[in-house]
């Protein structure tokens, strides 16, 4: 606890994450096919989408967004699709602006996935099929991946 004085009080000069709230933003369920879905003896192939995103709602407050889109499919059919926005509000103090993107894209998702994985598994068993449960997710890596394909590729040099 070196860096909190007595009252609780962070340090000057040290970073500081804490989790203000953790809620559904949005929610999607499609059944399509039902009851007809219920039928079916194949299993299902499982599309998975991700998407993040992190905005800047007060002075050192943040919201991270964590979207997750299933869909399961048989040949051409869609047996359900759910889409879920699980969202946080972080406060976040003592992170320099240029490292601010990465805490809102790695730490705030990674906080935020096993809430998500929860609210998806519950929906799609109310649909009426068996849970779907998440893998572990990596934004680290997501995150690293992404930078990569942002930057700049150095030209080929002609020999």
């Amino acid at each position: 606890m070196a860096d909190t004085d007595q009252a609780g009080a962070r340090a000057p000069g040290t970073a500081g994450f804490s989790i203000e709230k953790i809620y559904v933003k949005d929610l999607s369920l499609e059944n399509p096919g039902a009851p007809q879905s219920f039928k079916q003896q194949e299993v299902p192939q499982i599309e998975i989408g991700l998407r993040t995103s992190g905005d800047q709602i007060d002075p050192d407050v943040y919201e991270s967004v964590l979207t997750i889109t299933l869909t399961a499919k048989i040949g051409d059919k869609t047996l359900f699709l759910v889409e879920a926005s699980q969202a946080g509000i972080f406060t976040i103090r003592g992170v320099p602006p240029d490292q601010i993107q990465g805490v809102l894209a790695v730490h705030c998702p990674t906080v935020i996935f096993p809430y998500i994985r929860e609210t998806l598994a519950d929906a799609v068993s109310r649909a009426g099929f068996p849970p779907v449960h998440l893998a572990p997710i990596n934004f680290e890596a997501l995150y690293a991946q992404q930078l990569s394909q942002l930057s700049p590729q150095p030209a080929a040099i002609p020999g």
